[in-house]
């Protein structure tokens, strides 16, 4: 199951996964993109391990990487608790 957690102004979408069996969560991240139809990647906490880079720049996955790192407590919080939504009660 994938948690929606942030959409930035560009329509960049960051999902996070269940806590895995490893006990890591995957955030997702794509962005429409018209060229390539999507831009995505995979960022694994709590190691912060990148997988699956299609179509980001270097600069933008550092970008991501400080978003993530922001609110990692969080994701890993709720990823244990059905995501943001069943944590806060919208």
């Amino acid at each position: 199951m994938k948690y929606p957690i942030l959409t930035l102004n560009d329509d960049t979408e960051f999902v996070h996964s269940q806590m895995l069996a490893d006990g890591s969560v995957e955030v997702y991240i794509e962005k429409p993109d018209e060229v390539d139809g999507f831009h995505n990647a995979s960022c694994y906490l709590p190691s912060y391990r990148w997988e699956n880079i299609n179509g980001f720049t270097e600069t933008e996955i550092a970008t991501y990487q400080e978003i993530i790192e922001s609110m990692a407590h969080l994701i890993i919080e709720f990823s244990q608790t059905g995501g943001f939504q069943n944590a806060s009660s919208f």
